[in-house]
């Protein structure tokens, strides 16, 4: 009997062919397989048993790294001149049209080739370079589909004698090891002049001595230095401009995580998973001299811990034996350097010296970060170990999703699936924005993804909406918080209608003012503003997120009143105070005369008008610090709720924070200390969510609802939230793989604009 056999995911550059050859060896089945565009075939003769049994375990015993979404048989046909035994052939080139091709995303490394790093006796002992068919590069040295060696950046390092031998062999396990390198013929360290050891060994010495080092990592340069030395982190801050926002921590292994955080069972598999993203974890108490300098991350009581992910980030930290900072190869907002010369240009006069290797990096991928409450896991920024692995998506014909502006990903989608592009940055930056242009040719190019329409904000400034109206391709305007709400709920396959509750910064709402916090009844082709916060003006506009105080001071001196006074004015000395006189003067007067002052319903610059007024962040380094401080300053803390009010207006259910803010006023010139006003506030949110969502219910509103926006990452207000919301007898969902934030937005423009041309057919 003979069956030709495809199956379709990810199953190229996970071992998955090394995989089928052990498996039908092992079942005495004959035949053949290869890497056929963007999937796997072959044919397998036998006994129709074993190959019942062979189909079975294509579908249950794949790889680790292998994600297989279908396995087709079909009937084949025995050829006069068929090769006894199995074979691994060489990979067949497809047509344009051959279908869609799925990328794997980059690896950390494994065990067993993190034993065989440590092991003297082994050949590749302390090689940076190791891997196998289970870990290592593959979205960042891809050049093309399907996935060889020919078609990756080691094209230009010829295997030696024993690495072609294991690459041979299908006992071994780097039997069909794309990567698969050794000191003899793979990539090598270079320090200026240095090269192998000598170049390590300068990096350390360079870090140890207080240096900061510019390490090529697997998806761009990083800027490395000592966690526990201030002069050295304060003195990255300075030449990176990057004066506040936390940094990431790279440390050898999970205990030494322990001892820096509270790590749960979730945390755990997370930190050790393939993907080896950053996670956000709450600060151990620290009893004597902190291993960490308070510059990492000031202000904080969480931190971005990640294991190492290749082989030279462990013999790095081995030869420190110290916390490391490891931050993105960058300046400010600008996209992770990937280039060599690039990287000298840019990171010259930031870094003291760079730890390099020859082997490309054909696509730039910066650290994901993920973040766990309880048993639910978010994703914070999706990129290296998970970007550009699909994700499923209800869509018939390709469809792309171009973004927003901060934050930026891309999504194209095809035949079920969608690709979310890395995490691209703030496309304000021009550097960002070319780097989006190249990853998008590129991904379209290997996923052989053509869209039919391009779906965007409605923003008419964001440089992802002007880009998407300049191509030739259908183009469909989507709602912002509709694409917050419509990526949670097709991220977890929700079909009809839902309550979505978005709350960010801001977005364009259809009415052509700013939106923020709102209350959606929608399904991923449609929706229906039912409730919102009551909105307040932002002086300046843009100035207003940078300098909190100036969101504060447009709430008070102009906040919607919703038929009743403000009663703030005594209220306010304290906080206006402490301020220029000249800008609060200059502020009331704009908000008087109504110059340049757009009006808001955000949630995130209520979070900043809340963190000014307790003197927590008067003005900021990047979106969203404030909220971050006002949730640091809450931490666990138990308190009374401020008061709330939601009434009815414009056939809308607001939420109006005159109350919540009077009564947080009061307190605070009660002497009621920061933290627990900071703590009442979260709690306070959850309350008036809980009052504006019951409200929809009980109009008819659907009992799933769907929580989307930057301010859900907030973890005190999304538990706030949800156990509220499950009290109320409803389903509650949040993103999982897609970013919450504003790097989930291109994922849930593609699954409107699919949905919209669903409904055209």
């Amino acid at each position: 009997m003979m069956r030709r056999f495809q199956v379709y995911g990810t199953v190229q550059g996970v071992g998955f062919r090394p995989f089928v050859y052990r498996t039908a060896a092992d079942l005495g089945l004959d035949g053949w397989v290869a890497n056929v565009n963007g999937h796997v075939e072959g044919e397998v003769a036998g006994p129709p048993r074993a190959i019942d049994e062979f189909a079975a375990r294509l579908r249950t015993a794949a790889p680790v790294l292998a994600r297989v979404r279908r396995v087709q048989l079909a009937e084949g046909v025995r050829q006069s001149a068929y090769r006894p035994g199995f074979h691994v052939r060489h990979s067949v080139p497809a047509p344009a049209d051959g279908g869609v091709r799925e990328v794997p995303p980059d690896a950390a490394i494994c065990d067993a080739c993190l034993r065989e790093l440590r092991d003297p006796r082994d050949r590749r002992h302390r090689y940076p370079f190791v891997n196998c068919t289970d870990c290592g590069p593959r979205a960042t040295i891809i050049e093309d589909l399907p996935y060889d060696r020919v078609r990756t950046t080691m094209n230009r390092f010829p295997l030696c004698a024993d690495c072609a031998a294991e690459y041979a062999d299908p006992a071994d396990r780097r039997f069909h090891a794309e990567p698969i390198a050794c000191p003899v013929c793979g990539p090598e360290l270079a320090w200026e002049d240095l090269r192998g050891e000598a170049a390590l060994r300068a990096a350390v010495t360079c870090v140890a001595g207080g240096g900061i080092v510019a390490l090529k990592g697997l998806g761009g340069y990083q800027l490395v230095c000592d966690a526990g030395e201030s002069a050295a982190v304060a003195e990255l801050r300075r030449r990176k401009r990057r004066p506040t926002k936390p940094f990431a921590v790279m440390v050898r292994d999970l205990g030494a995580a322990a001892r820096l955080a509270r790590i749960g069972a979730t945390e755990r598999g997370v930190l050790t998973s393939p993907e080896r993203p950053v996670v956000l974890l709450a600060r151990m108490p620290w009893h004597g001299p902190d291993p960490l300098a308070p510059e990492v991350h000031p202000g904080l009581r969480r931190i971005g811990l990640f294991l190492p992910t290749t082989g030279l980030h462990h013999l790095l930290l081995d030869g420190l034996n110290r916390p490391l900072v490891v931050t993105s190869g960058n300046l400010g907002n600008e996209p992770i350097t990937i280039d060599d010369e690039e990287a000298r240009r840019v990171l010259t006069g930031v870094a003291d010296g760079f730890l390099t290797h020859d082997r490309p990096i054909r696509s730039r991928y910066d650290d994901s970060v993920v973040q766990c409450t309880g048993r639910t896991r978010i994703t914070v920024r999706r990129a290296r170990g998970l970007a550009p692995a699909p994700l499923p998506l209800p869509v018939d014909e390709p469809v792309a999703g171009a973004g927003a502006q901060l934050k930026h990903t891309f999504t194209l989608a095809a035949d079920g699936r969608a690709h979310l592009g890395p995490h691209t940055g703030d496309l304000a930056d021009l550097a960002a924005h070319e780097a989006f242009l190249t990853s998008y040719d590129r991904l379209k190019r290997l996923t052989g993804i053509e869209p039919v329409a391009l779906a965007h904000d409605l923003h008419p400034g964001y440089l992802s909406t002007q880009w998407a109206k300049a191509q030739q391709v259908r183009r469909v305007p989507v709602q912002h918080h509709h694409a917050h709400v419509a990526a949670c709920a097709a991220e977890h396959g929700v079909r009809g209608r839902f309550l979505g509750i978005a709350y960010d910064g801001l977005g364009l709402g259809d009415d052509g003012t700013l939106w923020g916090g709102e209350i959606l009844v929608a399904d991923l082709s449609s929706y229906r503003r039912v409730g919102r916060f009551a909105t307040a003006p932002l002086p300046g506009g843009d100035a207003a997120v940078r300098h909190p105080s100036r969101a504060a001071l447009g709430r008070l001196f102009g906040g919607e009143t919703l038929g009743s006074p403000h009663p703030y004015p005594w209220l306010t000395r304290s906080f206006t105070d402490r301020l220029d006189p000249a800008e609060v003067n200059i502020v009331r007067a704009m908000v008087a005369r109504d110059v340049n002052c757009p009006r808001a319903s955000s949630a995130g610059r209520l979070f900043d008008t809340v963190a000014a007024l307790l003197g927590l962040a008067d003005r900021v380094s990047y979106e969203g610090e404030a909220a971050v401080l006002l949730e640091a300053a809450a931490g666990d803390e138990h308190a009374v709720p401020l008061a709330h009010r939601v009434v009815r207006a414009q056939g809308l259910w607001v939420y109006d924070p005159t109350p919540t803010l009077a009564d947080l006023l009061e307190r605070l010139a009660d002497g009621e200390p920061v933290p627990r006003l900071a703590a009442a506030f979260h709690v306070t949110l959850g309350l008036a969510t809980a009052d504006l969502v019951a409200r929809a219910v009980a109009e008819g509103a659907p009992h799933t609802v769907c929580l989307g926006g930057g301010c859900f990452v907030n973890r005190r207000l999304l538990t706030e939230v949800k156990r509220r919301l499950h009290a109320q007898g409803l389903r509650v969902l949040v993103g999982g793989q897609v970013p919450v934030g504003d790097g989930g937005i291109s994922y849930g423009q593609a699954a409107v604009a699919a949905a919209l041309l669903a409904k055209e057919r």
